[in-house]
């Protein structure tokens, strides 16, 4: 591949997010159904509608641009779906499992936001507009599904984590729970 111009590494980016997007498509179902919180299932299956619309989108893009969407495999995404896919199968008490599933999604969502700013901007710079707006709204759709992610890992699901029903030993003193439980965390 030779990146000789904006416009070259524009669709390159486009390409890599398409296939991410489709590895997402598979991935999200086998989280929502190893997730044992019903607000996080209900979470990644809200995101896989989502995730539909956001294909859709890129599938307009690449319309406008009168280019196939295909031919780039997404290695960054690959590994770190790879790496949810290892949480799947840990023996897990539940709710660890559940916090687990949250950084998984919570590190595919910062790559997603990386990859969407920069082809937002590379779209606007273009003078992409329809473009922009597209990526404008899959951006912002990413940013607050890593924020609602956020909300249930430190509203419940990782205060639940803290004391697993596993081993009584494995369990943090009284002293680390009430730790826990008052710092104001703002990331999980």
């Amino acid at each position: 591949m030779k990146l000789d111009s904006l416009e070259t590494l524009y669709v390159e980016e486009l390409r890599d997010l398409y296939n991410a997007e489709h590895q997402i498509l598979k991935a999200l179902p086998k989280m929502a159904k190893a997730a044992s919180s019903p607000n996080l299932q209900k979470g990644f299956q809200e995101h896989l509608q989502q995730t539909k619309s956001q294909v859709e989108r890129l599938d307009q893009i690449f319309t406008g641009l009168e280019l196939s969407p295909k031919g780039k495999k997404c290695e960054a995404m690959e590994g770190l779906l790879k790496e949810g896919a290892e949480l799947l199968e840990a023996k897990a008490d539940p709710s660890v499992l559940d916090a687990a599933l949250i950084a998984a999604a919570q590190r595919v969502e910062h790559y997603e936001i990386a990859g969407y700013g920069c082809v937002r901007t590379y779209a606007k710079l273009l003078g992409h507009s329809e473009a922009t707006k597209l990526l404008q709204q899959t951006l912002d759709e990413e940013k607050r599904t890593d924020v609602r992610l956020t909300e249930l890992a430190v509203g419940s699901i990782n205060r639940e984590a803290v004391e697993p029903e596993g081993d009584p030993e494995k369990k943090p003193s009284a002293q680390k729970r009430a730790r826990a439980t008052n710092s104001r965390e703002t990331t999980p």
